[in-house]
């Protein structure tokens, strides 16, 4: 069975040779190191790797450039799996690679450090498969939540503002949960002012509300 073959690209020469020390040790087989974009380019198009690790911040400027790099080998060798390697959460950078389809992983390089979950994670990658961090995932998660207009509501407003939506007057809403039409009015006023939709002298605010519920479900 052939090894999967491999180019690293990192400015930090001791993470480098030591990813390329433990993947030769692992039955990978180790094409290179690079310590920028265009050195790793060079060895992509000349030995054509299977995969290929990636820094996301590399010389010169320290911003994109692997990132970068990694979008130039997609684009010409997309038969090659790409891992990028971030010492952060870049939530954008992430969502950047996985929109270029198979065979793409994002990692930090905290998860290196757990050698067969690391280890597997490449094996994933190069056979198409896709990676994502987990710190990566959350994030993905709480900006989400953060951005949700109706993260404020509480349950039972949700259910107001779900029969609201299904075109139930505050009667037609108090008949269906079995609460007086004062109490669907104060859950109404509740749920428009948390998502800070101002008093006007019609109901288009409600509408407004509707919208909102429609495009969060």
């Amino acid at each position: 069975m052939s090894r999967t073959r491999v180019a690293i690209a990192d400015d930090d020469v001791l993470l480098r040779e030591g990813l390329a020390s433990l993947l030769d040790r692992s039955g990978f087989s180790v094409l290179g190191t690079a310590g920028d974009g265009p050195e790793l380019l060079e060895m992509v198009r000349g030995q054509g790797p299977d995969l290929v690790i990636v820094d996301i911040r590399m010389p010169p400027g320290h911003a994109t450039e692997g990132l970068d790099t990694a979008d130039v080998i997609r684009r010409e060798h997309p038969e090659t799996a790409v891992l990028l390697l971030s010492a952060h959460v870049e939530v954008e950078h992430a969502l950047q690679l996985m929109a270029a389809g198979h065979g793409v992983g994002y990692l930090l390089k905290s998860r290196v450090t757990d050698v067969e979950e690391f280890l597997e994670s490449l094996r994933r990658v190069a056979r198409g498969g896709s990676v994502v961090d987990p710190a990566v995932v959350q994030e993905l998660v709480d900006t989400q939540h953060r951005n949700d207009p109706l993260a404020a509501l509480s349950e039972r407003e949700r259910q107001v503002l779900s029969l609201v939506a299904e075109g139930r007057s505050n009667a037609g809403v108090a008949r269906r949960l079995w609460v007086t039409e004062g109490t669907v009015e104060k859950h109404v006023r509740s749920i428009l002012t948390k998502l800070d939709l101002p008093e006007t002298d019609d109901d288009h605010r409600r509408v407004l509300a509707v919208l909102m519920f429609l495009g969060g479900r």
